[in-house]
């Protein structure tokens, strides 16, 4: 299984500057892809220029949204930012897509919440056939961009099967993921797809004292906030050792995960050398 890495893009008074330091050390390190996070009402980045900037000081991993609610944006101008990032990239960009739970983002964007589901197939099949006609360029694109779905609900396997090349996992224990892996499969199979789907998985880390780990906990509770109590649930989820963080992967490797995504809960760039430590 490959190991990749979070921006700290949702991480309170952030520089622009410790995202592009991160972002090199992270391609110089034995990570295989940088990912990103995707909120309107935040204090965070947006993403897809996140990522095109990262495709400026990085050469080896994959640039990857994990991900962007799609149906807060227009199709045209989303299918065509893929394309140039990827085209920036020399062909490094996974598009990763949903539609989204949260409906002050929706309000922020203007976007009805109702019918969003609806919207976003309308938008995988726009999509799909503006980049296999070129209608939507750069041309000099090395061909399109993966696009992988992420999602709990029947709809979203549906999805990768019909529209997608993966799917990608929003958290949890490895045994949450191996269930949710296998609906993927099933319906990629069911739906009569060569191969196999891509599989992907993220976790959150915060690698330090005690005090770096309750602000890790903080940050996710209030990232979360919108789900509830399960906000509680997702914070006593950080990963706070390196026993901890091996555990996990091993658990995600030994449920068919292709690649995981570890998203720090601080920007400090000490938290990236810290899980090279484990990883590397």
């Amino acid at each position: 299984m490959r190991v990749g890495i979070g921006l700290p893009d949702t991480i309170a008074n952030t520089s622009g500057e410790t995202l592009m330091d991160w972002a090199r050390r992270a391609d110089a390190g034995p990570f295989t892809s940088l990912g990103v996070l995707d909120r309107i009402l935040y204090d965070s980045y947006e993403p897809m220029t996140t990522l095109a900037a990262a495709a400026g000081v990085t050469t080896k991993v994959q640039l990857v949204t994990s991900i962007v609610i799609a149906p807060l944006r227009n199709t045209a101008l989303l299918a065509k930012a893929a394309k140039t990032i990827h085209t920036l990239s020399g062909g490094r960009f996974v598009l990763g897509l949903s539609i989204g739970a949260r409906q002050d983002d929706y309000q922020a964007a203007g976007v009805p919440f109702s019918g969003r589901g609806a919207r976003f197939d309308r938008q995988l099949e726009d999509i799909r056939a503006a980049w296999e006609d070129e209608t939507i360029g750069p041309r000099a694109a090395p061909g399109s961009p993966p696009i992988l779905i992420g999602g709990l609900s029947d709809a979203a396997f549906s999805r990768v099967a019909r529209y997608a090349d993966g799917y990608i996992h929003g958290g949890g224990p490895p045994r949450a993921f191996a269930r949710f892996a296998d609906k993927a499969r099933a319906a990629w199979e069911d739906a009569g797809r060569p191969g196999q789907p891509q599989l992907w998985g993220q976790g959150y880390f915060a690698l330090g004292g005690e005090d770096l780990i309750e602000a890790g906990r903080d940050y996710l509770r209030d990232y979360y906030e919108f789900t509830g109590p399960f906000a509680e649930r997702i914070a006593q989820g950080l990963l706070t050792t390196p026993q901890a963080i091996v555990s996990f992967l091993r658990g995600y490797a030994d449920a068919g995960c292709d690649e995981m995504l570890l998203f720090p809960t601080t920007s400090d760039v000490e938290q990236l050398e810290r899980l090279m430590e484990v990883v590397g």
